[in-house]
């Protein structure tokens, strides 16, 4: 990791940096594979396939007869932690259910609201170089709970042009409707646009790469909802001298080893906690069986002393962190004082990847300094909320010489008019 020694706040936005391609470039490799799906469907998911996954498909969906030999294909232990952590997420997103309390604004006017389930969503798990059948669960479990009735899943098959059975097992547990072996930007477009195999869907979710990323915002243009930008993941910790440092480390290396274009960050005023750090890292890192991407990952890294918490705070505020564990003394007392991330972990006791697999919250969470404006994905994300009002005659009586003096301030006469004829009819009704 780099280590900068107390910057000045004139130099945080070069320092917080996070190592992105640019947008218009982003926007030029991607744009051809949304076009090329748009317009010839399966045969652009198969050549794409080709090229960037280097697999022959003869079929996009996956087959009744490979979900049904996932399940048989998995280790008996890897099935009970993925029922355990199912059971988590959705005793935490069923908590999310809202009521449809009617609400009484003046007497004789009712209005009240009511969440309506999207009613086709689509999921992109990312592949790749690690199979995220998390991700499964923190996106149907909540689709499930919402009511979606079509759940499509894109994910990208391996080098023999299948895909996981972990993540076949979790989909089926979860209840998604059609399973598809399609990544990558192409996935993202074909949920969009819809193919042959693939069902067009009214909003996509998932994190992928800065491609996927780029594929959801560029379809979102076209009236196609997304969840949130959700690019490479990142991580930053806040450590005192009360941190382990061989916990931190870990924590850092937990989530360098997503990909290369991951980053991390530690922040401390303590610098002997930072050399520690620093120490276990080039420790552990050999460990690791994804040891050189997580070390490329570093590289893009930071460790950063401040002067103290507030600064330390300040910082993270501005940086609008994907992840933020607090391993400090008053992890509580400082979480109250953040206003800009994803997902807070706090204590020594609470790793970042209890989140990312079952403690029970959503690990789907702004990248890229979103946290500022986005929230992750819950419950919520899945539904639509329709408000709706019922006014008797007295409460448009009551009401109404309202609206008609607002209609009329604004020169929209007609809808004054809307108002007025109704006024007029209960006068008249009452003489």
């Amino acid at each position: 990791m780099k280590y900068s020694h107390f910057p000045q706040r004139k130099d945080w936005p070069a320092l917080l940096a996070r190592p992105v391609v640019a947008f218009a470039e982003l926007e030029s490799r991607v744009m051809p594979i949304l076009d090329a799906v748009r317009q010839e469907g399966d045969e652009a998911l198969k050549a794409l396939t080709s090229r960037f996954d280097k697999v022959q498909l003869d079929q996009i969906r996956v087959s009744q007869a490979e979900i049904q030999q996932a399940e048989s294909l998995l280790d008996p232990s890897l099935k009970q932690a993925i029922q355990q952590a199912r059971q988590n997420i959705l005793t935490f997103h069923q908590s999310q259910q809202a009521s449809d309390d009617k609400i009484e604004t003046m007497p004789g006017v009712l209005c009240w609201r009511k969440n309506i389930a999207i009613e086709k969503v689509g999921l992109y798990i990312p592949g790749g170089t690690a199979p995220l059948f998390s991700t499964v669960l923190m996106l149907a479990v909540p689709a499930n709970i919402a009511g979606c009735e079509e759940i499509v899943l894109c994910t990208p098959p391996d080098s023999s042009g299948k895909v996981h059975p972990a993540i076949l097992y979790t989909a089926s547990l979860c209840g998604v409707t059609t399973m598809c072996k399609v990544g990558g930007a192409q996935a993202v477009a074909a949920m969009a646009y819809g193919t042959s195999s693939v069902p067009r869907v009214y909003k996509i979710f998932g994190p992928g790469n800065q491609y996927v990323t780029m594929a959801k915002q560029l379809v979102a243009k076209e009236g196609v909802a997304i969840d949130l930008p959700a690019g490479p993941s990142e991580l930053a910790v806040v450590a005192d001298d009360t941190a382990k440092p061989a916990f931190v480390a870990a924590d850092l290396l937990s989530q360098a080893e997503h990909g290369i274009d991951s980053q991390v960050l530690l922040v401390s005023s303590s610098r002997q906690l930072i050399e520690q750090v620093q120490e276990e890292l080039r420790l552990q890192l050999p460990q690791l069986p994804r040891a050189d991407i997580a070390e490329k990952a570093l590289a893009n890294s930071q460790a950063i002393l401040v002067e103290d918490e507030a600064t330390a705070i300040e910082l993270i505020n501005a940086y609008a962190p994907e992840h933020l564990i607090l391993a400090i003394e008053r992890d509580e007392e400082v979480a109250a004082r953040i206003t800009n991330a994803g997902s807070v972990f706090l204590g020594n006791y609470t790793p970042e990847s209890v989140g990312d697999y079952a403690s029970g919250t959503n690990h789907t969470l702004p990248t890229n300094g979103y946290a500022r404006s986005y929230s992750g994905v819950s419950l919520d994300s899945f539904v639509k909320k329709i408000t709706f009002q019922k006014l008797t005659a007295e409460g448009l009586q009551r009401l109404g010489p309202t609206v008609e003096i607002m209609a009329e301030a604004e020169e929209l006469i007609a809808h004054k008019r809307a108002v007025s004829l109704r006024l007029s009819a209960l006068n008249e009704a009452n003489l």
